[in-house]
């Protein structure tokens, strides 16, 4: 019996057009969207419980660690069956989106928590609005020491996005899932989508520390 080798460069020549297409379109497209969605969501959530009425702050708090608490599948197949006039990308970011802001918002808590209380002082000394207060002062500060952090859910989510085929929709590992069940060959695909994975991340992980370095010097 003819053997055959265990890797094919003409095989990963084949797949890998159609595995970056899809990465560029629909991986990368949840995971830019959902990180926009989930930053602001969750420094939103973030300030609410740090500043809001217990009767606001409460139902938030409790409504944030129910998305937190139950897994990201069975919020993605929820929304798709309850909701399935919308777009199914739309779906997905959304979702997403939410998931990571329950934990982005832990993340900012951590961070605005961190602010050195004379910052809080010096900022009422000086008669600012409590909204200036939390633009001009503890925001900024509250963001510099939360980036890693932050970042590392980003990298996380870039990882969930297999999760979006439950609901239908062919991101990067799905396809070559679909190429290895045309040609009965596995190897090459998902072999070339983990690295796709893996470069994306890294690529990230240095985007956000050069970030980080930049705030640092401009502090």
């Amino acid at each position: 019996m003819e053997n055959e080798s265990i890797w094919s460069w003409e095989r990963a020549a084949e797949v890998f057009p159609d595995l970056l297409s899809t990465f560029l379109h629909v991986t990368l497209v949840a995971t830019v969207v959902g990180s926009a969605i989930a930053a602001v969501v969750g420094l939103v959530v973030a300030i609410i419980r740090r500043s809001a009425p217990k009767w606001i702050s409460v139902p938030v708090h409790l409504v944030m660690e129910f998305i937190r608490m139950t897994p990201v599948v069975v919020q993605l197949l929820f929304v798709y069956y309850t909701f399935n006039s919308w777009d199914p990308m739309t779906i997905g970011f959304t979702v997403l989106g939410l998931h990571y802001a329950t934990y982005m918002a832990e993340v900012y808590r951590s961070g605005i928590d961190a602010v050195p209380k004379g910052q809080w002082e010096a900022a009422t000394a000086l008669s600012m609005s409590r909204t200036r207060t939390w633009v001009k002062v503890i925001i900024p500060q509250a963001i510099r020491t939360t980036l890693p952090a932050l970042g590392t859910w980003v990298i996380s989510m870039f990882k969930d996005t297999p999760f979006l085929t439950v609901i239908f929709i062919t991101e990067m590992v799905r396809e070559a899932e679909r190429y290895g069940s045309r040609t009965f060959v596995y190897t090459e695909a998902l072999t070339l989508a983990g690295i796709i994975f893996l470069v994306a991340s890294y690529g990230t992980s240095v985007l956000l520390r050069m970030l980080e370095k930049r705030l640092a010097i401009a502090r």
